[in-house]
């Protein structure tokens, strides 16, 4: 019983994930509140289950899972930008990935100085409600003023400039609850950027981003001493994963060419101010 539990909390974790990776609303804030609620999370017992190695590297695992996702979807898209990869062709696959190193720079450079102290007073229930309501808010403001102004209509034709000031927005995201999505999309609206530009050069930036990040995480942790029931609910949750966000960042490319990104933010305030009775009250 102890062990079907475990599998159902790590399908429900990778669900979260998948739904939230790529959409406003973050999903490393999600998994923190998710993973409170439900008690996935370290120290919870058995401890020979929930240890805080094993809940760091299930988190990164399902990452993993949602970056496939993106490279399933964009695979046509990623096979022509490697076949036209010389600098010297107009919209070349150089350039683009080119755009996407500089846009990944400021993000990574922050990440890697200053990782442990966000990991030690950033990733908790207060901090990431008080994220979700900054981003909404911000949302609301940046899509009211920028979104309709875009000149740059495909990310093909997204310049060094605002690939660097994407990717200087990005930083925003290692505050929890912020959401990278969020921020590179509001970054790329005030740069100029159609939304579906925005949302899909949004993904592309996760790819280095996260597979950075996971690829350090996976090289620290010991998975060879994992127990079975740990490695059956990793290999889950990557699958749960992979195949809810394959759904969810086709259907969010389809909302965004027809509706506004308000719904999200809307949501983001519900959800915060959920958190925030849940924090007061000190069911979490």
């Amino acid at each position: 019983m102890i062990n079907l539990i475990f599998i159902i909390k790590a399908i429900l974790i990778g669900i979260v994930e998948g739904i939230t990776e790529f959409i406003p609303v973050s999903s490393t804030g999600h998994m923190i509140i998710i993973g409170n609620l439900i008690g996935f999370k370290d120290g919870v017992i058995p401890s020979y289950l929930y240890t805080k190695e094993y809940i760091d590297t299930f988190e990164v695992v399902i990452q993993l899972g949602a970056i496939l996702a993106i490279v399933v979807l964009y695979w046509d898209k990623i096979k022509n930008s490697l076949k036209n990869f010389s600098p010297k062709k107009p919209k070349s696959g150089f350039r683009f990935w080119f755009n996407i190193f500089i846009g990944s720079i400021p993000a990574g450079v922050l990440g890697i100085l200053f990782h442990d102290k966000i990991k030690e007073k950033l990733f908790n229930p207060i901090t990431v409600t008080a994220a979700l309501l900054v981003g909404a808010f911000w949302m609301l403001y940046a899509e009211k003023k920028y979104r309709k102004k875009y000149k740059t209509r495909y990310i093909e034709d997204v310049n060094l400039k605002q690939a660097f000031l994407i990717g200087c927005f990005q930083c925003l995201a290692l505050w929890p609850g912020m959401s990278r999505s969020a921020s590179t999309i509001i970054g790329a609206w005030i740069c100029g950027l159609s939304t579906v530009a925005a949302a899909e050069f949004s993904f592309f930036l996760a790819l280095p981003a996260m597979v950075g990040a996971s690829g350090i995480s996976l090289l620290k942790a010991d998975i060879i001493n994992f127990n079975l029931i740990q490695v059956i609910a990793l290999t889950i949750g990557f699958i749960v994963s992979f195949v809810v966000a394959l759904i969810v960042v086709d259907g969010f490319i389809s909302f965004l060419k027809k509706k506004p990104m308000r719904i999200f933010a809307m949501y983001r305030i519900l959800i915060g101010i959920i958190l925030s009775i849940l924090i007061i009250t000190k069911i979490i």
